[in-house]
């Protein structure tokens, strides 16, 4: 997973060690790191004293290893401050270091663990030129220190500056370079962490977006096969159920119709499905004898016809010299004229429709009119409870995808019109987009 680039294996698990024993702040974890670094430089210093000044080295008498000891020993303190105060702990360390070079012989130089840190730190948490002038003013003090007890002691004093100069160099300076460059490495690996995190966040939303697109077209695919055909054999139905005893010719010739019409509903229902179970790359359109295109504007014709065999009174009106669309407009076109005659036979059954398809200079549109049905409520009451359904959704979300205008409501007398304008000039985007719905009145 890209949420788990962090730190490496082992850094990671010492710092959960760390938190099960209680470990859980920077201070804490700093005081422990100088009890630890005071033992180890007070076990070295007894290492030294035991084993090798006795063997090559100078004496030490009593008081100066005591005072000595003491010394290196709070050099390791000031390091539970430096995270908090690095310039402060550094000062602290090289004044301690200051103690030191008073306490030890002219040819002995002590120290190192506490400088090492105190000059990393300050390079992991400084800036670069601001790091570099801190730890270069602490290299050459205990430099001064030793000059200063060569001239007291009248030891030689060329020898003891430059091995202060060469050790301040390495402990302050270079500890604070190496502690920059780790400083900028982990700060390209939280960028780099962040930048994936990132990626995948917008992954994540993209995916999410992308199926709820998906979701709402085969809701909307659905909704209107659906509603155009099942709304039909439902009219039928319930014909074919007054005329079975009176009229049984009738009937039998109107259960032929529903059983068409319901292979027909199948077929169209087994197209969607088929483009919800397509894979990529599986071949797309020829494989499936149902994999057939959408129908457009062409298909008005056959629409009106259907509505008409369910008993609508529906005309069609042709305006214009017809062009061509791009496909997704010319299906958006068909798929608003059938949602428009199925909610006009489901609100208005009886009152005739009139539809017109107008091709003008700068827009096509399309305009669905019924008339107010006899003994119905006017409009806007009779469909209030529909608003923002299903099907005005699904047409605003067409008319959205390709562009074009949707205007739904009420007319004067009563009935409900639909209308979709596409400006011809107007490019077809094949981005799909979610869109809200488009009006405040409507049918389902």
């Amino acid at each position: 997973m890209l949420d788990d680039v962090s730190l490496p294996v082992r850094p990671r698990r010492f710092d959960a060690l760390l938190n099960r024993l209680g470990l859980t702040s920077a201070v804490a974890r700093d005081r422990l790191l100088a009890a630890v670094v005071l033992v180890l430089t007070a076990a070295l210093l007894l290492s030294l004293f035991e084993f090798v000044l006795k063997i090559e080295g100078p004496t030490i008498g009593p008081v100066q290893g005591v005072v000595l000891m003491v010394a290196a020993c709070l050099q390791a303190l000031p390091l539970v401050l430096r995270r908090v105060r690095p310039v402060l702990c550094l000062g602290l360390v090289v004044a301690c270091q200051v103690m030191i070079v008073f306490a030890s012989p002219a040819d002995l130089s002590v120290g190192g663990i506490p400088q090492v840190i105190a000059g990393y730190t300050v390079g992991t948490l400084l800036p670069v030129r601001r790091a570099l002038a801190v730890t270069g003013a602490a290299v050459p003090v205990a430099a001064l220190a030793a000059a200063g007890t060569a001239l007291v002691t009248g030891n030689d004093l060329l020898v003891p500056v430059l091995n202060h100069l060469a050790s301040g160099l390495i402990t302050y300076v270079v500890s604070a370079l190496v502690g920059n460059a780790v400083a900028t490495r982990r700060n390209y690996t939280e960028l780099v962490r962040l930048r994936a995190a990132e990626v995948l966040r917008t992954q994540r939303a993209t995916t999410q977006a992308a199926i709820f697109a998906e979701r709402s077209r085969m809701a909307r695919e659905l909704h209107d096969v659906a509603a155009h055909h099942l709304s039909g054999l439902v009219v039928q139905a319930a014909a074919v159920e007054r005329q079975i005893d009176s009229d049984p010719e009738t009937a039998k010739k109107g259960t032929a119709w529903i059983r068409a019409q319901g292979k027909e509903t199948l077929d169209s229902l087994r197209l969607i499905v088929g483009v919800l179970r397509e894979r990529p790359g599986s071949g797309g359109s020829g494989e499936d004898p149902h994999d057939a295109p959408p129908p457009g504007l062409d298909a008005l014709d056959d629409l009106v016809r259907t509505a008409r065999a369910l008993g609508d009174t529906v005309d069609l009106d042709r305006a214009g010299r017809p062009r061509p669309l791009a496909p997704i407009a010319d299906a958006a076109f068909y798929r608003v004229a059938q949602e428009a005659l199925s909610n006009a036979r489901q609100h208005a059954p009886g009152a005739p429709v009139h539809v017109a398809v107008r091709f003008e200079e700068r827009e096509v549109a399309l305009e669905v009119t019924n008339e107010r049905a006899a003994g119905r409520a006017p409009a806007d009451s009779a469909r209030g409870s529909d608003r923002r359904g299903m099907g005005l959704i699904g047409m605003g979300e067409r008319a959205h995808l390709v562009g074009a205008a949707l205007s739904t409501g009420a007319t004067p007398s009563g009935g409900w019109r639909v209308r979709l304008a596409l400006p011809l000039h107007h490019e077809v985007t094949t981005t799909t987009q979610a869109s809200p719905a488009l009006a405040e009145g409507g049918q389902q």
